[in-house]
């Protein structure tokens, strides 16, 4: 049971105990308790409204924040996809490169593979 519930709960006991026990007629008591019984009633209808407004206002608050975390999100994905789209570009530019160097480096060591078998052969015979 919460605190609240509680202290409403002892309050209502002390009340009714001092109601019944005060040197009141009966009529007197029974105005008494319907007093405080409407009494009761307008404050917790209060309450239930002020909770009613707090709910609202953190729906509310809640909404903003999940609408602004979802744009956020959103925003965070598509600069990663720029992102990646931006280094897969420079890695197929860079691989072409490679491709284009190693190529060269290859026809450079064929051409030097056979500069050096005519030097050899010049030396052999």
């Amino acid at each position: 049971m919460s605190k609240l519930l509680k202290v409403v709960a002892a309050a209502a006991g002390g009340f009714i105990a001092g109601i019944l026990l005060a040197p009141k007629s009966g009529k007197e008591t029974r105005e008494d308790i319907k007093v405080k019984t409407n009494e009761a009633k307008v404050a917790a209808r209060d309450k239930a409204a002020e909770v009613k407004a707090a709910s609202k206002e953190a729906a509310v608050t809640l909404r903003k924040g999940a609408d602004k975390a979802s744009k956020e999100a959103a925003e965070f994905g598509k600069s990663a996809k720029t992102t990646a789209e931006r280094i897969a570009a420079e890695v197929n530019d860079l691989g072409g490169e490679a491709r284009t160097r190693a190529t060269r480096v290859t026809e450079d060591a064929k051409v030097t593979g056979r500069t050096i078998q005519k030097e050899a052969e010049k030396h052999v015979k």
